[in-house]
């Protein structure tokens, strides 16, 4: 491993300490899993391959409501309460 040093706002840390004591490991572990899944994100794909395969999926699907631009507000809150 390499040792780094890096600055943080006192709530980060707050909240880095409370998440390692949660998990009963370190602060470093609980900044390198961030890394982690940061590193892990952005190599599911480059962004530009993900938006056009965003893009191909546009229209395909229907909900059979008429109505979705005037309402979608409702649809997603109905559909998030399951």
């Amino acid at each position: 491993m390499v040792r780094t040093q890096i600055r943080l706002s006192k709530e980060q840390v707050k909240a880095i300490k409370r998440i390692a004591a949660a998990q009963g490991t370190s602060m470093a572990e609980v900044i390198r899993r961030a890394v982690n899944g940061i590193i892990g994100s952005s190599s599911a794909g480059d962004w530009k391959e993900q938006h056009q395969r965003a893009l191909e999926i546009v229209g395909k699907f229907r909900s059979g409501n008429r109505d979705g631009s005037k309402n979608h507000d409702r649809y997603l809150a109905e559909a998030y309460r399951g």
